[in-house]
């Protein structure tokens, strides 16, 4: 894959996520809730201060083919139950993550805040 193309993957990615967020929030904008440049460093989307405060989460997004095996093991989990799927995952020395589907995570997330 070109590195163009890639990139057009990773900021489709953000994209989407971003526009989930403003989905939920009424009063939150692009201004507030910004998919970042390829290249840039720190969060691939930046929330102002007003949106962190709703959202408050470090958003990182990954559109790689490499990460086959995660998917794998969410299928897995998909299906060996009737309930949401929901995969932990962790690395020697790291913290372990939870990984669940994404349109799953914004509907709690918006459940929980009362949205």
């Amino acid at each position: 894959m070109k590195i163009a193309s890639a990139k057009a993957k990773g900021r489709k990615l953000q994209q989407w996520v971003r526009d989930k967020i403003i989905g939920m929030y009424q009063d939150l904008s692009t201004r507030d809730v910004i998919s970042t440049g390829m290249g840039q460093q720190g969060e691939d989307v930046r929330l102002s201060e007003a949106a962190f405060k709703k959202f408050p989460f470090s958003v990182e997004c990954k559109n790689q083919a490499k990460m086959k095996p995660v998917y794998d093991a969410h299928y897995q989990a998909k299906k060996q139950g009737a309930g949401e799927p929901l995969l932990i995952i962790k690395m020697n020395g790291e913290k372990p993550l939870a990984i669940i589907d994404a349109d799953y995570f914004f509907k709690i997330w918006k459940d929980i805040n009362g949205k």
